[in-house]
């Protein structure tokens, strides 16, 4: 009995181990990496998962991710992003990846630099309008 515990405890670890969206190294990225990566956009971290991005961006169409949650950290600019609602003219772009022009209905969001918003995967969220043509965040984003 004491042996099938023990086994059961370490299946249950190696489950946490392997876990997607779960850091397994130690990454330190310097800033001025972190700096050159916001200028262009891009993944500034990548680990089994876990994608650390640094986008700057303006307004664009709506993004629905079936299996990638986001936590947008905004470090400059302002813009309305909208949450939730029914896709217009949605069409599949990559797998687990939909596109749409806009939405009817959801909630919009004002977001400004410091501000940082969760979106669950299955969320459309867009950037609806961005009035200082740009908008700089942090995007941490993690798949089961």
């Amino acid at each position: 009995m004491k042996r099938l515990f023990a086994l059961a405890g370490l299946l249950a670890a190696a489950t946490v181990v392997r876990a997607d969206g779960v850091p397994t190294v130690v990454t330190y990225v310097p800033h001025d990496t972190v700096t050159a990566t916001m200028a262009r956009g891009g993944s500034i971290l990548n680990d089994h998962g876990l994608v650390i991005l640094a986008n700057r961006r303006g307004a664009g169409e709506v993004e629905v991710h079936a299996r990638t949650n986001h936590v947008f950290i905004i470090v400059e600019g302002e813009a309305t992003l909208v949450t939730g609602g029914t896709l217009v003219g949605p069409r599949q772009t990559a797998p687990d990846q939909t596109r749409a022009s806009s939405v009817q209905g959801g909630e919009a969001h004002h977001l400004t630099k410091g501000d940082v918003i969760t979106i669950p995967a299955k969320t459309p969220h867009w950037f609806k309008e961005v009035p200082t043509q740009t908008i700089a965040y942090y995007a941490i984003n993690t798949e089961p």
